[in-house]
């Protein structure tokens, strides 16, 4: 799994590439730790080329929304996800937590 981070002047896009599961959700969790300890709460996610989400991506999914929007401070913003992916979380209950969008534009638009 790699991770490539953007920074624009109202939100962040971090794009992630591979595979999410047990042995790689820390480093997706420290990727989003990382913008988040930087004071950065408006985060997009862009999930275009993602294979596989384990239930410890969700989880760590689900922490990170929590944090960006403890305060009303942002939020997490997911953008092109793959169908399987958008069906796990769908399975797992998370579809009402995130805005989901069709293009990266419009989710870094939504800021």
């Amino acid at each position: 799994m790699d991770t490539t981070l953007t920074q624009f002047k109202h939100c962040d896009l971090i794009k992630v590439t591979g595979r999410i599961d047990s042995a790689t959700a820390p480093k997706f969790a420290e990727a989003l730790d990382s913008v988040m300890n930087d004071g950065r709460y408006k985060i997009v996610l862009d999930l275009e080329n993602v294979e596989f989400m384990s239930s410890a991506g969700l989880r760590v999914l689900i922490s990170a929304q929590k944090v960006c929007k403890r305060y009303n401070r942002g939020e997490v913003v997911l953008a092109l996800v793959p169908q399987r992916v958008y069906e796990a979380m769908d399975l797992a209950g998370f579809v009402p937590l995130f805005k989901f969008f069709e293009d990266v534009t419009g989710a870094v638009g939504s800021f």
